[in-house]
């Protein structure tokens, strides 16, 4: 009974941290993503000076 408990535990923690890996990551692109609009809007406005 405690195995199957323990063995319980484990499936959900490891779900739990993949999850949170791919959140991370795609937080990651995100910011990413934001900073490239950022540039490309500052080389906008550097080209219509």
């Amino acid at each position: 009974m405690k195995t199957r408990t323990i063995r319980k535990f484990a499936i959900v923690a490891l779900a739990t941290l993949v999850a949170a890996c791919n959140t991370v990551q795609g937080a990651g692109k995100d910011v990413e993503s934001i900073g490239k609009a950022g540039e490309r809007t500052l080389d906008r406005a550097k080209e219509g000076l």
